[in-house]
């Protein structure tokens, strides 16, 4: 699979990622080289081949769901690097 110059460019705008035209054509070749690999994974016939299994067999535990006394508010936020009330308070993480 071929992708272009504006598709590139698209999947940049979308993770935030300036990126320069030489960058641009790098991460375009190389992108589609690993498409194309994809693409022949797709081809594979596995039709006779039963469903794999996790290797490591485990078992889930379960505990009942019993409501218990939490922490009071003020032991919780004591150890926070900055609070807003009730409220942890973070630096922004979107623009």
């Amino acid at each position: 699979m071929s992708l272009t110059n504006d598709e590139i460019r698209h999947i940049a705008s979308l993770a935030r990622i300036a990126l320069s035209d030489e960058e641009i054509d790098i991460f375009r070749v190389q992108l589609s080289d690993i498409l194309s690999h994809f693409d022949a994974l797709q081809k594979i016939k596995t039709d006779s081949i039963d469903p794999s299994f996790h290797p490591v067999s485990f078992d889930t535990v379960m505990r009942d769901d019993d409501l218990e006394d939490s922490l009071p508010l003020e032991e919780v936020l004591k150890n926070a690097p900055r609070t807003e009330g009730d409220l942890f308070r973070i630096r922004a993480v979107l623009e």
